[in-house]
């Protein structure tokens, strides 16, 4: 205990052994935890038993003998009964005559961390005068002298009462101020409707799942403050929790484009607790393992077909190159040469299979979108005829953005090469790129031919399916799909008036910026530490080490100029890079996660929701690229 601490118990014993009432604090295992000097002298008490840690039972036990209650039969049941009575923690105020003759009232309370304060009064000056008047007063009947003693002492119970019930109204001020700042803390909506759909609480974080809606909400009726789009979304889930059942149900926010997900649990009071939480990165990310997990199926379950089919075309080939050696006529020369051109062409449908099952590893790094949309075009143009235009739209806001520019590149061309030969010799190509609602990024190529025929508008992400006949794949579009859902989005085709539109959706991440900063590095590998700290001092960055999660939150704590976090996900300890990430969570510094882990390690799935993790090994130009475009370019 330090100083301070000791000069504060000191006063607060002073102060209590000032008062003339006798106090005692035993805690829930009915041991004392504090008294005042009055209580010891009230009841000639030694000193263990006004010692913290003395025993309820045998306090009770040395009054009981000393004469306290009178004469008492059965000494042991007497203290069970006072015994079984503490330990209900009940509020209760009596009063009693002493075995010397005066009188007590006693005031217990129970204490809201457990144990219970009682407070013991002399109150032998009131009764004396409340029995002189007795004896002197004989113009008083009898009864009006019963009901004024009655009084007197209900009277005193009800100031005991009083002061209970202040001290459990301030204790339930306290609790429900404790409640409010926890609810408020949460990142989720929590609230509270009657039955008439109007909000009877709310932790006033709806702006914060709902961009845009208000947060001042108390007494607002939930189509209100949800808007007519989302409440539509709402009511028919509303309408079962009003009949006593639970929906947990998601819908994607019109306003914003976010994922939310909503729980609804009937209140037996009346009305219906909501629980609001956004799930876009959930989301995303669970979509993106998803075309992970599919991807490796087909790849296990296609392996085997490809090779046995690659040998079969391997024999063909032989054959037909055996068969071109000897004499034929010429329409056997133009069987052979159809067959090699087949088996050509199985052997070119066999590599894009290979590459859409195969282990594509998605790269995020910071892109700058005006660039890749720049660069897109020049690199598209040539390949269209010279009456087709190509128009690149960008609204992309300024800033490097987190994706894989290779794989967004390749997948844009695809569709417009598409796009060209869906338009013939002319027409026109339009890419656009914009943010929804600072959560996607989506990037739309649409173009005036003929547009997707009824069956292409159900079939056409399907692998194989083709309206191009002999000379298409079948595979163009599904590896748009699958480039598309490894990164966490999505990808829809339609119809517009002029003709035909596929349109992108990706997650909308901005790049932190750390160029030149100072680098937390938390790695417990001293050897890969100093690996680490190698390529971001080679990058520009200063350095300042870490080996655990509380070693880091001390030095973010002290040092305010990091500007960037880059932590390996198992760490030396029992917390982890996850945790570091939840401690840092609202200090604006951004953090990138690395591990050795396979993806499908639980950890290694969990970090993926917060964003991009840099796999072991990796080289300065990965690194390089997650952190800065400039740098990466």
């Amino acid at each position: 205990m330090n100083t301070t601490s000791k000069q504060t118990t000191a006063m607060t014993m002073a102060g209590l052994n000032l008062i003339a009432q006798g106090l005692s604090i035993y805690d829930d295992d009915l041991k004392l935890a504090v008294c005042n000097h009055r209580f010891q002298e009230m009841f000639g008490l030694p000193d263990h038993l006004i010692t913290p840690g003395a025993r309820f039972d045998d306090t009770i036990r040395f009054i009981a003998q000393s004469g306290e209650y009178g004469p008492v039969d059965d000494l042991d049941d007497l203290v069970q009964q006072r015994v079984n009575q503490a330990m209900d923690f009940a509020p209760h105020y009596m009063e009693r005559e002493r075995g010397n003759g005066q009188f007590l009232s006693v005031e217990g309370a129970p204490l809201p961390n457990g144990g219970w304060v009682t407070v013991y009064t002399d109150i032998t000056p009131t009764k004396q005068v409340e029995l002189l008047l007795r004896a002197r007063s004989e113009e008083l009947s009898e009864q009006v002298l019963a009901h004024t003693e009655e009084l007197s002492a209900a009277n005193r119970k009800l100031a005991a009462s009083n002061t209970s019930l202040e001290e459990t109204k301030r204790q339930l001020t306290d609790i429900e101020r404790h409640t409010r700042l926890t609810t408020e803390m949460m990142p989720a909506h929590i609230a509270h409707v009657d039955l008439e759909g109007y909000y009877t609480y709310t932790n006033r974080r709806l702006s914060a799942v709902f961009p845009g809606r208000p947060s001042n909400i108390l007494g607002v009726h939930i189509s209100e403050a949800l808007g007519a789009s989302s409440h539509a979304r709402i009511e028919p889930h509303l309408q079962a929790a009003y009949t006593g059942k639970s929906p947990v149900f998601e819908f994607t926010e019109d306003h914003s484009s976010r994922r939310i997900r909503v729980a609804l649990t009937p209140d037996p009071a009346g009305g219906i607790y909501v629980l609001s939480m956004d799930i876009t990165e959930e989301t995303q990310t669970r979509v993106a393992l998803q075309q992970s997990r599919r991807r490796e199926m087909a790849a296990q379950m296609i392996s085997g077909l490809a090779h046995d089919f690659s040998n079969l075309l391997t024999i063909i080939l032989g054959m037909q190159g055996r068969l071109q050696k000897i004499p034929l006529s010429p329409e056997a020369n133009d069987l052979v040469q159809g067959t090699l051109s087949a088996a050509r062409r199985g052997g070119r449908l066999l590599n894009r299979i290979a590459d859409m099952t195969g282990h594509r590893t998605l790269r995020p790094q910071a892109t700058d979108m005006h660039s890749l949309l720049h660069e897109l075009k020049i690199l598209a143009s040539p390949s269209l005829p010279q009456a087709m235009g190509l128009s690149v739209l960008d609204n992309t806001p300024d800033g490097a953005l987190l994706l894989d520019p290779g794989m967004l590149q390749d997948a844009l061309l695809n569709l417009i090469l598409n796009a060209r030969d869906a338009c013939s010799a002319t027409g026109q190509i339009t890419v656009s790129a914009h943010i929804v609602g600072e959560t996607w990024l989506e990037i739309s190529v649409t173009d005036t031919g003929p547009g997707f025929s009824t069956e292409a508008l159900a079939k056409a992400l399907n692998p194989f399916f083709t309206t191009k006949g002999s000379e298409g794949s079948g595979l163009g579009l599904p590896m748009v799909y699958d480039t598309v859902k490894l990164a966490g989005g999505d990808v829809s085709i339609g119809n517009t008036i002029s003709g035909a539109r596929v349109t992108l959706r990706l997650p909308y991440r901005k790049a932190p910026d750390a160029r030149g900063g100072l680098v937390l590095l938390v790695e417990d590998s001293e050897d890969l530490r100093a690996t680490f700290r190698d390529m971001l001092v080679d990058l520009g960055h200063s350095v300042i080490e870490a080996t655990s999660v509380d070693e880091a939150c001390a030095l973010m704590a002290d040092l305010e100029d990091i500007s960037l976090v880059l932590s390996d996900i198992r760490l030396q300890g029992e917390a982890t890079g996850l945790d570091l990430l939840t401690r840092l969570q609202g200090s604006g510094r951004p953090i990138i996660l690395m591990t050795s882990l396979p993806p499908q390690d639980p950890l290694h799935r969990t970090a993926l929701k917060s964003g991009p993790v840099l796999q072991k090994p990796f080289s300065t130009g990965q690194l390089s690229a997650l952190l800065n475009s400039e740098t990466a370019a």
